[in-house]
């Protein structure tokens, strides 16, 4: 194991939650720092610590980082209408507190620092064009915009010899402990399943997707992969580019209600592009194993079984609720 303990800002999220559990079985050490405002889904293990710490906590999170071999940086405020609530917060977070994340990482001589980016930067583009990583970002969203520019800070910034990688998932679908269903296949799976109906916004924008259980393995890889063959590189990761309409449809066939009808409504959310993940097939050897369909089933089964509660209301579920809730700052 060419890294044992593992640190992981966000690690209750969405994609935490499902990827704390892995490592841990995996054999890895995990400190999990994370203000824990949507609950605390990571079962209590031997090799995990839980820190509940604000990322913008310069002091607590150099304390907390001492130790850790890996990074990976999950925390943000991890949506475009979320930053709509308060510009200011998601600024704090997303970009100003990262400068600061990166020292806490060089002063505790952090090997390999792995940064969850995004898709979202390449912005809207034509259909005909190969959205690769070399491809000229457009962020329409300072979600997207704070996105690239933590890579170019990344790029830029002195961390002395520490490694370091950036991931760029399409969005993410499937059942996780920590369950977000405001993501398009998730949000379409759950009306489908709660009221026979989908709503779809739009319908022609081309969204990439990926199965949460394919994001898992890419951060074990990123964790393992040889330092020549990631090391300041960046990796676009998805699966299948589909439009919200193609996507509403593949709800509707995997879950098998015929009765499932479908709502079309316009919408301001005109993002619209594909991307081209052949580097980390190419470079890494990576190729997806999960489907979109595996993820709606994922979420049909846990739904049967009573795992989601109240779905379309309940704000755990929901980033901008829950922050309205509580009234994060």
């Amino acid at each position: 194991m060419k890294y044992k303990n593992i640190f992981i800002t966000g690690g209750a999220g969405y994609v935490g939650s499902a990827l704390v559990p892995k490592l841990l079985d995996n054999g890895y050490n995990v400190t999990v720092y994370d203000l824990f405002i949507y609950g605390d889904f990571l079962r209590n293990n031997a090799n995990l610590k839980k820190i509940k710490g604000d990322i913008r906590d310069k002091d607590k999170l150099i304390k907390a980082t001492k130790g850790a071999d890996a990074f990976i940086h999950l925390a943000c405020i991890s949506n475009d209408p979320s930053f709509d609530i308060n510009p200011e917060l998601g600024k704090s977070i997303n970009f100003n507190a990262f400068p600061d994340i990166l020292n806490a990482a060089k002063n505790a001589r952090v090997k390999r620092f792995i940064l969850a980016s995004s898709t979202s930067q390449y912005g809207i583009k034509d259909t005909n064009i190969e959205v690769t990583e070399d491809t000229y970002p457009e962020p329409i969203t300072d979600y997207a915009k704070f996105k690239m520019e933590c890579e170019k800070i990344l790029s830029e910034l002195d961390v002395g010899n520490m490694e370091y990688v950036c991931v760029r998932p399409a969005t993410i679908c499937g059942y996780a402990p920590r369950l977000r269903l405001d993501l398009s296949v998730n949000t379409l799976a759950i009306n489908a399943l709660v009221n026979k109906k989908i709503k779809i916004f739009g319908g022609s924008q081309l969204r990439p997707n990926l199965n949460i259980n394919d994001m898992i393995r890419v951060y074990e890889l990123m964790l393992t992969a040889p330092t020549e063959k990631i090391n300041k590189q960046a990796f676009n990761v998805g699966y299948q580019n589909k439009s919200i309409k193609e996507l509403a449809e593949i709800v509707k066939e995997t879950i098998g209600d015929p009765n499932i009808e479908f709502e079309f409504t316009k919408t301001d959310d005109i993002r619209s592009y594909h991307i081209n993940s052949e580097k980390i097939k190419n470079v890494l050897g990576f190729e997806t194993k999960f489907t979109i369909e595996d993820a709606v089933r994922s979420l049909m089964d846990a739904y049967k079984k009573g795992l989601i509660i109240n779905g379309l209301e309940n704000p755990i579920y929901y980033n901008v609720q829950q922050m309205k809730l509580i009234n994060l700052k």
